[in-house]
């Protein structure tokens, strides 16, 4: 532990699996003391300070919740709204309600918390709010529909959240990661999907997927002082993803190359 969140209290959603478990585990090994918040029980490994369980999709639920982790850690100085599900499908494949459960659970429910969690930070004049997004919402992406809309409305909400609370010492980020192995993308693992995850591998510059814990290490520089003057931004986490599409053409010329040296 280096303590670089030390006497930090830290409200993470979405804590019982994936990128949220990952910074609970990180967090707390660098001195913040975390609540949970989920719809399902956390790992036993996480050393929280209270569990919530709560739909971050109910209003009442989530100012209960709230409220129960400001007073269990005596205040907060850090959310991170990792909550979130997959889902949608082509525009004219996708069923209302299936739409409305995305929207409603990646996009309201980073806005519900958010909201609730706003009124301390306020008070104290000081906070960070890291919102997961994704590089699907900075970018179109196959048969994603309602998950990109949610992510890239995650990544507004964050801009104008920036704007909004800066004056008041509130730092608001965006974390956008490329595909990472989580419970979500857990069907990349079935071998009949192997020809398709070998793709989006490739898809990604550094030829491979992403670790809950390399999200949750840039979650942890945004909730700390060292990020002080980071603020409105949307990091991309995603091996190079969003960089740009490749063809090939550079070993094409690299082999042209090695075969010209060798002539």
């Amino acid at each position: 532990m280096t303590g670089r969140l030390i006497g930090k209290r830290v409200l993470i959603t979405g804590v019982s699996s994936g990128i949220g478990a990952a910074c609970a585990r990180l967090f707390t090994r660098e001195g913040a003391r975390v609540s949970g918040l989920d719809i399902g029980k956390p790992p036993l490994d996480l050393a929280l300070v209270s569990f919530h369980e709560a739909d971050v999709r109910e209003e009442a639920q989530i100012k209960t919740a709230v409220e129960g982790a400001l007073h269990a850690l005596g205040g907060i100085d850090v959310v991170v709204n990792a909550a979130g599900v997959a889902g949608g499908g082509p525009a004219h494949l996708c069923d209302l309600a299936e739409w409305r459960r995305v929207l409603d659970i990646n996009l309201t429910g980073t806005f519900l918390v958010s909201k609730h969690a706003l009124a301390p930070m306020l008070a104290q004049k000081s906070g960070s709010i890291v919102n997961l997004a994704s590089v699907e919402g900075l970018e179109g992406g196959e048969s994603m529909s309602a998950y990109n809309a949610s992510k890239g409305g995650v990544v507004l909400l964050t801009r104008n959240m920036a704007l909004d609370y800066g004056a008041f010492g509130v730092r608001v980020n965006a974390i956008c990661p490329g595909f990472i192995r989580t419970p979500m993308t857990s069907v990349l693992a079935d071998p009949s999907f192997a020809p398709v995850t070998k793709r989006i591998e490739e898809a990604h510059a550094l030829g491979r997927l992403g670790e809950p814990e390399e999200v949750a290490n840039v979650a942890l520089f945004l909730a700390s002082d060292e990020a002080s003057f980071v603020s409105g931004g949307s990091i991309t986490v995603d091996g190079g993803f969003n960089a740009g599409k490749r063809f090939g053409i550079s070993e094409q010329m690299m082999a042209a190359v090695q075969a010209a040296s060798k002539a």
